[in-house]
This record gives structure tokens, C-alpha cells and sequence, in this order.
């Protein structure tokens, strides 16, 4: 999208929290691939879901900073949860320091380590939103675990399912599995899905 499209865009949506706002700075700021974090307009599309859905619990793989999880986290209610999972302990660190000055210390659950084994803990038809933004190589692992995790009416949202483009002359391993992971998704009957082109494409299933 043109800057200054995607400015407007921004200018045009509600705005990020302070917690967002921290977060985005302190990355910029301090992260070699600042990139990788969720911008402002994944971060609304993310909290419309979650609102429309009334979401109460949410799992998210793949934390970095913690970006995307202070913009999902504002749309749950006072007794709601959100699970984030992250590999990186620095990462880990950063995100506690920020989400510990806020109201929703007690609502998010940090689980370090690799995620496809965090999920092996939790039970079947446990969450109503899912966001999966984590190692590329496993998003077809993390999708199909998620299938079940999810329950009936309930979303999951992958990111990065564009891959810049080379999705659609897969060549790398990475670009090979997200394709892989975009071609079973759009043959499971048991979800509905949308792939947006939105930032790096957005895919939305909702399970049936």
C-alpha cells in the first residue's frame, strides 16, 4: 500500500493504546527487525474480531515484543484471558515490563519455550480467537493443533500468509510451508476463510 494510503488509513481508524504506543517505540527503537511486529491496522482488524465474536479467551502464537497482544488483550472483558506464546526469553522480558504497568497484567499468560509443545497443554475447544504469527516452518503444525483448540464459531487468524509475494512461486522453505499451510486451509471443510491483502495477507478461518 502507498504511505500515504496506508497513513490515511491509520488516521482513519481508532487509535493505538499507550501500551501500544510504548511497545511500537521501544521496538523501533531497539529491535533489529522491528518489522516483524503487527502494525496498527492488523492490530484494529484483531480487536474488531475479537469484539464481534465477544471473544473471552484468546491464544496467540507468537508474542515478539507484545505488540499484538495490547491490541488484542483491550478488547476482552474484565474476567477474559489471553495466553501468548514466545520462544524468545528477551522478548518475554520486554513484553512483562510493559503489560506489568497496565490493568492487564492479570490477564495475559506468558508461556515461554516452543510453542507446538505449549500447545500439546491445552484442551480441545478451549478458545474463541487464535492469532498465529510465529515460526513459518510450523504454521501448518500450529494451524492444524488450532483447528481443535478453537471452538465452533470461534477464529483463528495467520499473518504473513503472502510472504511478500512468494506465495505464489514458492521457492524458499519458509514461502513453500505457508503456501502448503494456505492450500490445506482452503480445502478444510471445516472452516470458512478470507485471505486478505492486508500488510503481509491476513488469512481468517471460522470454524464451523
Amino acid at each position: 500500500m502507498d504511505n500515504k494510503l496506508e497513513k490515511y488509513c491509520i488516521e482513519h481508524s481508532d487509535k493505538e493504546s499507550e501500551l501500544q504506543k510504548k511497545i511500537r517505540k521501544y521496538t523501533f527503537d531497539n529491535e533489529r527487525y522491528p518489522q516483524m511486529m503487527s502494525g496498527s491496522i492488523v492490530g484494529n482488524i484483531l480487536f474488531t474480531l475479537i469484539k464481534t465474536i465477544n471473544a473471552k479467551k484468546i491464544l496467540e502464537i507468537g508474542m515478539f515484543t507484545g505488540y499484538s497482544a495490547a491490541a488484542m488483550v483491550k478488547a476482552l472483558p474484565n474476567d477474559g484471558e489471553l495466553h501468548t506464546c514466545e520462544y524468545m526469553e528477551e522478548h518475554i522480558q520486554t513484553a512483562k515490563k510493559y503489560f506489568n504497568q497496565t490493568k492487564y497484567k492479570k490477564m495475559i499468560k506468558i508461556h515461554s519455550g516452543l510453542a507446538i509443545k505449549t500447545l500439546e497443554n491445552f484442551k480441545i475447544n478451549t478458545f474463541d480467537f487464535i492469532f498465529i504469527d510465529a515460526d513459518k516452518i510450523n504454521y501448518l503444525n500450529y494451524y492444524l493443533r488450532c483447528v481443535h483448540l478453537v471452538k465452533s464459531k470461534g477464529i483463528i487468524v495467520l499473518d504473513n500468509m503472502l510472504w511478500s509475494g512468494k506465495v505464489i512461486d514458492p521457492i524458499d522453505e519458509d514461502s513453500k510451508k505457508i503456501r502448503q499451510t494456505g492450500d490445506y486451509i482452503q480445502n478444510d471443510n471445516r472452516v470458512n476463510n478470507i485471505l486478505l491483502p492486508v500488510r503481509d495477507g491476513l488469512m481468517i478461518c471460522t470454524k464451523k
